[in-house]
């Protein structure tokens, strides 16, 4: 008898289950929390929440696809550092901007001049920081365009997180979903991975997360953690949409979470637009949650300063 077949068959079996997922284990009473959070919006929501610490995580349409607005910076920037690590971009090199760059906008970047000159480094801290546009898609094309982006991210098994906007055979999705498209699960797993060192390399992964320390746009799901504690994020909006993806530095232990709206009904601009309060009070929730002891509380008279 040939035992051959069998063999074969033993051996993918062994690697099926050492490659499988450990499925997650369910925080029940903050999924209930989140859960109660959720369900009167006005719109489509979802969230993903997960302490790295324990590993237990909360969920509401975690895996729905939403547009991503600027999260999708994320995945950009993740291109950029393929690039270097691959030795095809040096981190310091010096680029010269030009007027067809331009996204018009309120852009740092777009305020140059034509054949002035800038680091890509300083392009790099401008997408994330500021949420630059004008930088961001001049990213996306050194980065080799959405093609190499989605490549990227399906590598790391993240096969929803897709570049959208000038990129080949997208057209029906950034119709839908705009620039670019995620799921709530997907985008807090990318924060995860990089804060883990596991983006790409390790030394990548670093100076990702040093960048999405410093963001510019803290009036939403960062103004309802203490400003002494480290956070990495990203947030993106547009009229139908608001998302953030935050992963605390937390005393007790990091934690992560993702939250997406689409066709809301508030489509406004201002700071009690519905969406964005929902990200106010899920960020407030989730730091009390993890952090029952702290007596923070954002100071008098904040609202004058968002």
């Amino acid at each position: 008898m040939n035992k051959a077949p069998l063999l074969l068959m033993l051996i993918l079996l062994l690697a099926f289950k050492s490659f499988a997922q450990k499925p997650e284990k369910v925080d029940v009473k903050l999924n209930k929390m989140v859960s109660a959070l959720m369900k009167d919006f006005n719109g489509q929501v979802g969230i993903y929440v997960k302490s790295l610490k324990t590993g237990k995580i909360a969920a509401y349409n975690a895996d729905t696809i939403f547009p991503t607005a600027s999260m999708i910076k994320v995945p950009i920037t993740c291109g950029i550092f393929d690039k270097i690590e691959k030795g095809e971009l040096n981190y310091n090199t010096q680029l010269t901007y030009k007027d067809s760059l331009l996204y018009a906008g309120e852009d740092i970047l777009g305020s140059f001049k034509n054949g002035e000159k800038i680091w890509l480094a300083k392009v790099l801290m401008l997408m994330i920081t500021t949420s630059d546009n004008t930088a961001s898609l001049w990213c996306q094309s050194l980065a080799g365009t959405g093609l190499a982006i989605n490549e990227l991210m399906g590598k790391y098994g993240l096969e929803h997180t897709r570049v959208n906007s000038r990129t080949p055979d997208r057209q029906a999705n950034q119709r839908k979903y705009g620039w670019g498209q995620t799921t709530p699960r997907e985008m807090a797993s990318l924060l995860s991975l990089i804060r883990e060192g596991k983006m790409i390399s390790k030394a990548a992964s670093e100076r990702i997360y040093r960048n999405l320390i410093r963001i510019y746009f803290d009036n939403v799901a960062l103004s309802q953690i203490p400003p002494y504690v480290q956070v990495a994020s990203k947030s993106g909006a547009v009229n139908a949409s608001r998302s953030e993806v935050v992963l605390v530095n937390a005393p007790h232990g990091d934690y992560v979470f993702c939250i997406i709206t689409k066709n809301q009904q508030d489509t406004s601009w201002k700071y009690d637009n519905e969406a964005e309060v929902l990200i106010r009070k899920t960020s407030k929730m989730l730091w009390n949650y993890f952090e029952p002891k702290s007596k923070w509380e954002p100071a008098n008279g904040m609202d004058k300063y968002h």
